[in-house]
């Protein structure tokens, strides 16, 4: 049976009526089952595996999205699945605590029942419960760790590596982490993790002179007498997606042939079963599959997307499973392997939501977190105004989360447009709770903030827009970079995601007039990728404008037209704009 909107509220007004306050610890157990967390154990080699945690310590709200359009041959598939379609196919329960974890479905309502996701001290209590089950099991951290908090950013990512190296993690590929620079890497990897025994790996990063590696391409691992191989995929685009000069000296790019090559290596060394902990995102992932032989299962990164099971991907010589975990510590993977005869022969994967309250906290991480975040509490809990909207950020277009800060970026900067990057991480409000500066930092904590004000022509701006789509809906995943579409302020526009680059974006206007292609507009933005940018950081910017409007409410969203992926596309539902 599914509730609709009206009739889970009465049930919480009946629940509420009843003496059970919602913030109890009964009520926001929800309805998910004594055994929710009892995963047997199958075969003899386990992986555990968490992704895009973005430095998120402490337990958080995060709504899955609404719209992830697939285009080409990834329409109406994983993971550009969403709400109804997602339960359909996976079969879960509707208005079940799983449901809530993987969907957007009534997610202010469901939050209420079963409380907020990860925290590292209640994922770090999963974490050995699974490996109390598993001798020997692996975790594996596939990246995006460092960055996305306030903590983690003032800390030069400190807390991030400390938690980590508490939370037990075994093998760590990158993304965001070289956005600190190289030399801050180069110095967590040869000292942190060397004496706590953690292995950093990627394949596809190699120095720009030489070609030489320069991380461990893959590391050889021992299970229960099985030996297995783990090999690194950091993000390709790291120097064209952020700014490369934090990282000059060094190549990426996705290098299928190195990866066969090492594939074959790790084999001819006597790997059983062989695994790739990604950060391609799942829809590169899912092609790599199909040209890339002899790896089992791909632990896969970068796009945050929730994927309850595995897909399979036929090659020329098997099937390789593809997964992709979720972010914001919301997840933990165990994925179970039977290896027999010199190979896998039976799997058993589950994607576990790690409910804060159904989990308790580990007293030595959560005094960890406690005294890592200790100088910074009066900073981090400044109350900056209260929101009576509900604040997201994910899915392919503007979230309201986005839409205050292009809001504020146009208020402030006094501009007649705004862009805000489209990233993907970023926490969520619910209605009622204040906006702290803790909050604000969730969506902005980057070590390249500076706000921008450029002239740019309307010719100018159609180009920006086009080649982010690009990025974005390009039909072959091989030119996808990630991230979700540019967020806009102050341009209504129609985009068509199923046609070709310089042909997407339409009907652009401006206050309700056409935008002139010669014509010079003053738009304001932040993140810029270019060295030596200069600007106020966009978090004092949003500060400033949050202490002025004291309350926000009624956020209006900027949704484009969307037009050529039908109205009944299995990846958008709940649209606040039309789509055809």
């Amino acid at each position: 049976m599914h509730m609709n909107r009206r009739e889970f509220l009465q049930l919480l007004a009946v629940a509420a009526a009843s003496g059970m306050a919602l913030d109890s610890k009964s009520a926001l157990a929800g309805n998910a089952p004594a055994n929710f967390y009892d995963v047997p154990r199958h075969g003899n080699v386990s992986f555990l595996h968490f992704t895009d945690c973005h430095a998120q310590l402490l337990p958080v709200w995060f709504r899955e999205p609404n719209v992830n359009l697939g285009v080409g041959s990834s329409f109406g598939k994983a993971p550009h699945l969403v709400g109804q379609h997602l339960l359909k196919q996976y079969g879960i329960k509707p208005g079940s605590a799983e449901a809530h974890a993987f969907t957007y479905l009534d997610f202010a309502e469901a939050a209420k029942v079963y409380g907020k996701v990860g925290g590292f001290a209640h994922l770090k209590t999963l974490v050995d419960k699974m490996r109390a089950q598993r001798p020997g099991a692996l975790l594996l951290d596939g990246g995006d760790t460092w960055q996305g908090s306030a903590t983690s950013l003032w800390t030069n990512a400190q807390d991030m590596v400390d938690a980590c190296i508490k939370l037990g993690v075994n093998v760590m590929t990158p993304h965001w982490e070289a956005m600190f620079g190289a030399d801050r890497m180069m110095e967590i990897i040869n000292n942190d993790f060397t004496k706590a025994g953690m292995d950093f790996v990627a394949q596809n990063v190699v120095t720009n002179d030489f070609g030489d590696q320069v991380f461990k391409p893959y590391v050889m691992k021992e299970m229960n007498g099985v030996k297995v191989a783990i090999i690194g995929q950091a993000f390709p685009y790291t120097p064209i997606a952020n700014p490369r000069y934090h990282v000059p000296d060094w190549s990426y790019g996705i290098r299928d042939d190195s990866m066969q090559k090492w594939v074959d290596e790790a084999r001819a060394k006597g790997a059983q079963a062989v695994i790739l902990l990604s950060h391609n995102g799942m829809d590169v992932d899912l092609k790599l599959a199909t040209r890339v032989t002899g790896i089992d299962a791909i632990f896969g990164g970068h796009t945050h997307d929730g994927v309850p099971q595995p897909v399979k991907v036929k090659n020329a010589k098997g099937i390789t499973l593809v997964t992709n975990a979720g972010s914001n510590g919301k997840f933990l993977g165990v994925m179970d392997f039977d290896v027999r005869g010199g190979k896998v022969q039976s799997y058993k994967y589950r994607l576990l939501p790690v409910f804060s309250n159904l989990l308790p906290a580990d007293p030595e991480m959560d005094a960890l977190i406690k005294k890592v975040r200790a100088p910074y509490e009066s900073k981090l809990n400044e109350k900056l105004a209260v929101s009576d909207d509900f604040l997201y950020r994910r899915g392919n277009f503007n979230g309201t989360w986005d839409q205050l800060l292009v809001d504020a970026l146009m208020e402030v900067k006094g501009a007649d447009a705004a862009f805000s990057p489209g990233f993907r991480w970023g926490t969520t409000l619910l209605p009622g709770e204040d906006i702290t500066m803790e909050r604000l930092m969730d969506q902005t904590a980057i070590t390249y903030p500076q706000t921008t004000l450029t002239n740019m022509t309307g010719e100018t701006i159609k180009t920006i827009m086009e080649d982010v789509a690009d990025n974005l809906f390009n039909a072959d995943p091989y030119y996808q970079q990630g991230g979700d579409m540019v967020r806009v302020g102050g341009i209504e526009y129609t985009i068509d995601p199923t046609k070709k680059i310089g042909h997407r974006i339409s009907n652009m206007t401006m206050k309700g007039k056409p935008v002139d292609a010669s014509k010079t507009y003053i738009v304001a933005g932040w993140a810029p990728v270019a060295e030596g940018a200069t600007g106020e950081p966009v978090w004092d910017v949003v500060a400033s404008y949050l202490r002025d409007v004291k309350v926000i409410k009624g956020v209006k969203l900027n949704t484009p037209k969307i037009v050529g992926v039908g109205k009944n596309n299995p990846g958008i539902a709940n649209y606040d704009g039309s789509y055809s």
